[in-house]
């Protein structure tokens, strides 16, 4: 399978500018590319979004055209590159059923190898659910059932329990092995200002923070480092 697929923990760095901290590994997602179709389902305000993040693209040499400008299947069957940014991942996950965008989005990424960008929400759709996700269910999507680009699940802004707080609430750790105790999926957590790049059969870890790897039946977390080849995960 040769899908080219960018999944961003977050689209911000603290103290940086939108998308600055991944802006050469775009480059590399949508070379050939003249015009991305982003879709800003995740807000309430499209138009918006939208005008937000044709200013950022364009700065690294690509055209915008919102999903929701047009016929949004017509735009998906057309585009050259898919980017779906963050926000509220039921509000999105629920936009994209009732446009009913989901199996198009998979074809134009799994068939036609059109390349895809997520950040935060837009990446937990590209997983087989949005159970991870850390967002409130404000909206309530048909299924939490989502793209399945990649075969497991990500927490994004993954956080690390800090032992010196007094915060009694469940750690990101706790939440995710509740999920492992009726689900199978495996779930990467990824620190802000890494992500995940997989072009064709291979997928890399990349930014500075790493990720843990939750497995269901490992009573640890695997520790993943900046540049580690997490193929294996796409199996």
């Amino acid at each position: 399978m040769s899908r080219k697929v960018l999944l961003l923990s977050n689209s911000r760095n603290h103290g940086g500018k939108y998308l600055e901290h991944a802006s050469d590994i775009i480059r590399e997602l949508f070379a050939g590319v003249q015009t991305v179709v982003f879709i800003p389902y995740a807000l309430k305000d499209k138009n918006d979004y939208t005008e937000h993040v044709k200013a950022k693209l364009s700065e690294l040499g690509f055209a915008v055209k919102g999903v929701h400008e047009g016929n949004p299947v017509e735009n998906i069957r057309e585009a050259e590159a898919i980017y779906i940014g963050g926000g509220n991942t039921f509000r999105l996950l629920k936009c994209l059923y009732e446009e009913s965008l989901l199996p198009e989005i998979r074809k134009r990424v799994l068939q036609d190898n059109v390349p895809y960008m997520g950040s935060s929400a837009g990446s937990n759709v590209a997983t087989p659910s949005i159970h991870t996700t850390n967002d409130m269910a404000i909206v309530y999507p048909q299924s939490l059932e989502a793209l399945s680009l990649v075969p497991f699940n990500i927490n994004p802004h993954y956080i690390d329990h800090d032992p010196d707080r007094k915060h009694m609430g469940e750690t990101r750790e706790a939440r995710i092995k509740e999920f492992h105790e009726e689900n199978t999926t495996p779930v990467l957590g990824i620190r802000e200002g890494s992500y995940l790049y997989v072009n064709g059969t291979k997928m890399t870890l990349l930014g500075p923070t790493g990720a843990k790897l939750f497995i269901q039946g490992e009573e640890e977390a695997r520790e993943l480092l900046s540049g580690a080849d997490v193929s294996f995960l796409l199996n």
